[in-house]
């Protein structure tokens, strides 16, 4: 099959290469999947799971990518919950070689049926993003109607699912970002944005929630920003600022099941938007991840047309 991987861990996305590689076979409780559409976060490469397995022994050469959407083509022994035949998405093992291939083997649990009339291409868009924004929120923020919800990043793939997420549970959101970011931010639902090159932080006032996806000096600014029982949800390292009389927590997303379904059916209903922003070929891809150009919304990976 064809394949994306990488060797040298120092090349980082130059250093990827298109090669064929043994499709992969059904271990226990595991899949097959021919992929269809398939997702990257272009911080993968940084990632130690990309490079070691659980045990820390080195993988190299190794496939990443870890979102999909595509047909179940085998199943391990003792699977159960999918079928042959049936199309899926969901989130892959970090430990194990990826999506970014023609097919891939992944444990049933972490896959969730896709929908007939949701497209690979959107499918393969909505694991990270939108687990990322349901668990940050719901589960480590604790969100409820009517607080303030301050999310950095908010034109980005993670940050639009996270503005329209607690738009719907009645939260009032602030969205950052970059003035070029600002329309649209507002048309994926915040209520004011704050331009973090021009404008004042401090000017939000007190909020409930913050979901950070930056870190650094904004994120500790962001802290002296939460109200007393409020949180501070990142997910770019453990927190350095910790709010004065709030919670601070820091959260790698899991796959879900019964989350994804949720997602997903937001997305038949019209209540949730994906944010795609380059779509190509896996043919093109390695110089899709390599582009000059500034990364907008997803990057989706069209394994087969």
């Amino acid at each position: 099959m064809k394949a994306i991987v990488v060797t040298d861990e120092a090349a980082g996305r130059a250093g990827m290469t298109l090669v064929e590689r043994p499709e992969p076979g059904p271990a226990i409780n595991d899949v097959v999947v021919e992929v269809h559409a398939s997702g990257f976060v272009p911080t993968e490469i940084a990632w130690p799971s990309t490079w070691t397995d659980r045990a820390a022994r080195d993988r190299k050469p190794s496939i990443p990518g870890h979102e999909l959407a595509g047909v179940v083509t085998a199943l391990g022994y003792g699977t159960t919950g999918l079928s042959v035949g049936q199309r899926v998405f969901g989130l892959t093992d970090w430990h194990r070689d990826g999506t970014l291939a023609e097919y891939v083997a992944v444990e049933a649990r972490n896959l969730a049926p896709l929908p007939g009339d949701v497209d690979f291409t959107v499918g393969a868009s909505l694991p990270i993003s939108g687990l990322t924004a349901w668990q940050g929120l719901f589960e480590h923020g604790r969100l409820r109607v009517g607080q303030n919800v301050l999310v950095h990043g908010a034109a980005g793939a993670v940050g639009t699912m996270v503005t329209q997420l607690a738009r719907e549970c009645g939260a009032y959101v602030i969205g950052t970002g970059r003035a070029a970011d600002r329309q649209k931010a507002l048309d994926f639902g915040a209520q004011e944005f704050v331009d973090l090159q021009n404008d004042s932080l401090e000017d939000v006032g007190g909020v409930d929630l913050v979901f950070d996806v930056i870190g650094g000096d904004i994120q500790e600014r962001s802290a002296g920003l939460v109200r007393a029982g409020g949180t501070l949800v990142s997910i770019v390292g453990p927190p350095e600022a910790r709010p004065a009389a709030g919670l601070a927590v820091d959260f790698v997303v899991e796959a879900d099941r019964a989350q994804l379904s949720e997602v997903v059916r937001r997305v038949r209903d019209g209540r949730l938007r994906t944010n795609i922003g380059t779509v190509s070929t896996l043919d093109d891809a390695v110089a899709a991840f390599n582009s000059t150009e500034r990364i907008k919304g997803k990057t989706i990976i069209r394994v087969r047309p």
